[in-house]
């Protein structure tokens, strides 16, 4: 099977998945569901879900059980997008290409319907009955740390800070990078190293691919925003630069942007290598990155 078709054939999967379970019967309800789902079905990559997934058959094991889990993770990226989207942070007008949840629904029900799609996410995971609740137990830690004051909001709340600042340095940036977005790929690679029941020398392989990988996709982020297409993107190229924002392009030049992007795949793909054939869309994956356009 080649990258293409598998990234798609698991993206069916969450994306069916994901149609089904955010449903209410409550009538009074239901615009904030109409809200959570405008966001959530608005398409995307689902590059969160769909790692997790594939962790877990590098890892020799069947990932269907555990689709529920990877569906989550797509809900509190979803809420992220819908909160970083907001005026009081990116003030951005559009997404995915279509306008943004709050220019739809306001203000109000946009940060409800973020706040609903994060606590149904550790509901979601909560009720998976049929996985040894230690490795419940675990995951929901290790992704709750992630996406918390620790990790991704921490991260949000320094990128903020850190607006009109681009002497934050080398070490600032990698920091709030690795905050912002490589913590939640971490997250997705360590709960399915929980559940796969990796072996210590797989675990290491893992850490050091997820933080290559992670970097990878975030240098890359940064540079679509200067030299992407809006109409592919589906959202404002040059946000960065607008909000005064410290990216890898904006304080190195583009130039050194992607090389930097090419060193950390080569060391991504490097340190899945050991983990073997079955790991082949890990470094696929990595390759995409570098060359994706949106």
């Amino acid at each position: 099977m080649n990258f293409k078709t598998y990234m798609n054939e698991k993206r069916m999967m969450v994306d069916t998945r994901l149609a089904e379970l955010l449903q209410t019967d409550v009538t009074p309800f239901g615009p904030l569901y109409e809200a959570m789902n405008y966001s959530l079905m608005a398409g995307g990559k689902r590059i969160r879900p769909v790692l997790m997934l594939s962790v877990l058959e590098a890892l020799g094991k069947n990932a269907a059980p555990y689709l529920d889990i990877a569906c989550a993770m797509e809900c509190v990226h979803s809420y992220s997008l819908i909160h970083d989207d907001l005026p009081a942070m990116d003030d951005d007008a559009l997404r995915r290409g279509k306008p943004t949840n709050h220019v739809v629904f306001g203000e109000g029900i946009a940060i409800l319907a973020g706040d609903g799609l994060l606590t149904f996410a550790f509901e979601l995971m909560a009720r998976q009955r049929h996985i040894d609740p230690d490795k419940i137990r675990q995951c929901l830690y290790t992704f709750a740390h992630a996406a918390g004051p620790a990790g991704m909001v921490g991260g949000q709340a320094f990128d903020l800070q850190s607006e009109g600042n681009k002497d934050i340095g080398l070490d600032g940036l990698r920091l709030l990078h690795r905050s912002k977005t490589g913590v939640i790929f971490k997250a997705a690679i360590d709960m399915a190293a929980i559940l796969g029941d990796a072996e210590p020398s797989q675990r290491q392989a893992l850490d050091t691919y997820a933080l290559n990988m992670g970097l990878t996709f975030q240098i890359t982020d940064d540079i679509l925003d200067i030299a992407g297409d809006e109409a592919i993107l589906g959202k404002p190229v040059g946000s960065d630069v607008k909000n005064n924002k410290a990216t890898y392009v904006t304080i190195f030049s583009l130039e050194e942007a992607r090389n930097m992007a090419q060193k950390a795949a080569a060391a991504a793909i490097a340190a899945a290598e050991p983990l073997g054939e079955k790991a082949w869309f890990l470094r696929e994956l990595v390759s995409y990155m570098l060359v994706r356009t949106m």
